[in-house]
């Protein structure tokens, strides 16, 4: 799926319907095929997901661009940051 400007990404996950630990296990394995800066969009149905991506981030070296909720779909930006 290409980026548009407003979203810029390089690779796109979906994880809604999955729940813990899923979405953030299917995170890291999709980040293995994005750069080295390169975005990850993931998105997920999971509430647990909110505390959770950003744990994952924190601790893989991970930065979370940005987290955001539309209705019931979390939606978050992963910049792979090769560490």
């Amino acid at each position: 799926m290409p980026s548009s400007s407003s979203d810029p990404h390089d690779a796109i996950l979906d994880a809604r319907g999955l729940i813990c630990p899923m979405p953030v296990l299917k995170a890291k394995k999709a980040l293995r095929d994005v750069k080295d800066g390169g975005i990850l969009k993931v998105l997920a149905t999971d509430p647990g997901s909110v505390a959770d991506m950003k744990s994952f981030c924190e601790m893989m070296g991970n930065r979370l661009v940005s987290s955001e909720q539309d209705g019931d779909v979390f939606i978050y930006h992963i910049e792979k940051t090769g560490a």
